[in-house]
């Protein structure tokens, strides 16, 4: 056997064993380098301020733990308690509230008396305890999880920040790209997942507080339902409406149907419509001006918009930040098959 297919086949025997014995950490790995590629530009910046690589990378962790991480630990914990310690008397409060709100409904909701009492007649104070106690379980499993991969995003964004330097040049020795196209694939990705990650964190900060405040204003707590609709501001379509959905009917259930009618109002006219449909590509387009520079490529933001959607769908809730990324990826690959085509071009035509 020849020495080069005996290294070959060493290699693909390696590559196997690599991946089984890290694919259950292969998103988790994959989500801290997408991480740290789009906050490289903040690591540069410690990095020139604080002159020290480890400390730069231990703020940018300490950073990201604080401003993404915390906040939805701080939902998921809280919710969990929440729904541990719901009562099954709550429960039948609130299942009378909706009855005796059905019974007699105001006079400008009584066309939908006929729908609604066939609606209440599933509405059962046992099936609800049950649904509500398997919800309480789900949610406190999914809490567990989603902590352990946050806790593990967190180390792996650390060594990536840490040795993303020495990692990439090591992958451009390897690979077989020129050192202009493997420059050009590294910028145009960074440069996206910049944008991606700075507009995700803007967009869901900002809605979350505007829901935050108007919820506040009604006596709940701002805090914990408005980082609630800000990740829940990300599902495409339904995110908006699954928070204030529910508080609209608890508030007519409870008969303040002024503050009933006002949520509704609010979250689709002011949020729904104003911030969601118009500020946010406005603010993806803003970021995306202020992070690039002028002589770069910049990706459309309605692209960049519906990426983020697209890999919603497609991946769960990593998939605001995979989505973009492949999205990235094949347009760059595009503009190196495009420059590799003009170049045979042009050799054709000289010669």
């Amino acid at each position: 056997m020849k020495p080069q297919f005996f290294i070959a086949a060493l290699f693909v025997i390696s590559l196997y064993a690599m991946y089984y014995l890290y694919s259950p950490f292969l998103l988790v790995i994959l989500i801290a380098g997408l991480l740290a590629i789009s906050t490289s530009s903040i690591q540069c910046f410690l990095e020139h301020y604080l002159k020290n690589k480890l400390v730069s990378a231990l703020v940018s962790s300490l950073l990201l733990a604080v401003l993404f991480f915390a906040p939805l630990g701080y939902f998921l914990t809280t919710l969990t308690i929440e729904l541990n310690n719901l009562s099954s008397e709550t429960l039948n409060q609130v299942v009378s509230s909706i009855r005796a709100f059905v019974d007699k409904p105001p006079s400008y909701l009584l066309f939908l008396k006929p729908y609604l009492l066939e609606s209440v007649k599933v509405l059962d104070i046992n099936s609800l305890t049950s649904n509500a106690l398997s919800i309480a379980g789900y949610v406190g499993a999914f809490s567990a999880v989603f902590l352990k991969n946050a806790f593990l995003v967190i180390i792996f964004y650390f060594f990536a920040l840490y040795n993303g330097a020495v990692m990439v040049d090591f992958l451009k020795r390897i690979v077989q790209m020129s050192v202009e196209e493997s420059t050009l694939l590294a910028r145009e990705l960074s440069d996206v997942m910049s944008v991606v990650f700075y507009s995700i964190i803007t967009t869901a900060m900002f809605e979350g507080i505007l829901f935050g405040a108007a919820i506040s204003y009604m006596g709940y707590n701002g805090l914990l339902f408005g980082i609630m609709y800000g990740f829940a501001s990300l599902i495409p379509v339904v995110g908006g409406i699954l928070m204030w959905l529910p508080f609209m009917a608890y508030e007519f259930s409870v008969g303040n149907s002024v503050n009933a009618v006002f949520i509704a109002l609010y979250s689709i006219v002011v949020i729904s419509i104003v911030a969601d449909t118009f500020v946010k590509p406005i603010i993806i387009r803003e970021i995306n001006q202020c992070l690039l520079n002028e002589g770069d490529t910049k990706m459309n933001e309605l692209v960049i918009f519906f990426a983020i959607i697209a890999g919603l769908s497609t991946f769960g809730f990593w998939g605001m930040i995979v989505g973009p990324a492949i999205t990235a990826f094949f347009f760059t690959i595009l503009k190196l098959f495009e420059a590799r085509s003009k170049e045979c071009l042009d050799k054709n035509q000289n010669n």
